[in-house]
């Protein structure tokens, strides 16, 4: 099993970043994916989570309208479009799996997370 993050790096405030996590592993259209985020000396936090079909989405208030999660089940990769970015967007973003179709509901699968900076 694996959820591999790319996409972050350094960008300027009101710039965009698409953030990308492919899965490997495991039955991709079973299971609702979400992004967190992480900043130095604060506790992870969820941004985005996207159900396992792609119909229904939910936002932290911090990002919504700003942030946009999507998915591609053929290409077994969800997404996390990133706009108007902000110095307090600063953080390690992962990407989690969590199970709701078929056996053994709630499994959970990380990825490594990838930097995104915001900075002038």
């Amino acid at each position: 099993v694996q959820l591999v993050e790319s996409g972050g790096g350094l960008v300027q405030p009101g710039g965009s970043l698409r953030l990308s996590c492919a899965a490997s592993g495991f039955t991709f259209s079973s299971y609702d994916m979400t992004w967190y985020r992480q900043a130095p000396g604060k506790e992870r936090e969820l941004v985005a989570r996207i159900n396992n079909v792609g119909g229904s989405t939910n936002y932290a208030d911090s990002v919504k309208d700003r942030f946009t999660i999507s998915r591609d089940n053929a290409k077994n990769t969800v997404y996390l479009q990133m706009n108007s970015l902000k110095p307090e967007d600063t953080a390690v973003y992962y990407c989690k799996a969590i199970k709701v179709r078929g056996g053994l509901l709630g499994i959970v699968y990380w990825g490594q997370g990838t930097q995104v900076t915001v900075s002038s």
